[in-house]
């Protein structure tokens, strides 16, 4: 299969946006730079041509980005696969990022947001290939993080989003206290 090296540039760069991603579609493999939107292009290229499901496989070292790169395909099949209906399929299916970011995610010595987890996720497409729906599965969440971390290392963030929204009056309401 199909092989990207991508490097963690720890900023935003403008080859991620949305005009970049309607660039990609339609093209064909090497037509472009090498991209994560050229694999997932050319995975969801596959997918209608051969009507066979696709994978794509994000593997590498603590803060290379792997997350990021995730979160990009699934931005581009958002984009180029829509939804068929009006519950805006694809928005839910990238909102759930930050959730589990919140939940899986730590400080760590090499990355301020580091999956503490691995995720495995199946997007579902219509005979039209359009996005119906998407599935997570979670799996390896580092449950000792929770009662030690490394030095100069973090607890998953959502305890710290908790603390620094203790004094909003919904938290009274849902019975936490200080």
């Amino acid at each position: 299969g199909i092989v990207l090296v991508a490097i963690n540039p720890y900023e935003q760069l403008p080859i991620y946006e949305q005009d970049v991603i309607y660039a990609y579609s339609g093209q064909n493999m090497g037509d472009m730079d090498p991209h994560i939107f050229a694999v997932a292009e050319e995975a969801y290229k596959q997918m209608a041509r051969d009507e066979k499901n696709q994978s794509i496989i994000v593997s590498g070292e603590s803060g290379a980005g792997k997350t990021v790169s995730a979160k990009y395909a699934m931005r581009f099949f958002a984009t180029v696969g829509g939804s068929a209906s009006d519950t805006n399929i694809e928005a839910k299916v990238l909102a759930s990022s930050p959730i589990m970011e919140a939940i899986g995610n730590a400080k760590t010595t090499r990355n301020d947001n580091s999956s503490r987890f691995g995720k495995y996720i199946q997007i579902g497409f219509d005979k039209r290939y359009h996005i119906i729906g998407a599935n997570m599965r979670t799996y390896l969440l580092e449950k000792s993080r929770v009662v030690f971390q490394a030095e100069d290392e973090r607890n998953y963030h959502i305890f710290y989003q908790l603390c620094a929204s203790s004094s909003l009056p919904e938290f009274k309401e849902l019975g936490l206290s200080k």
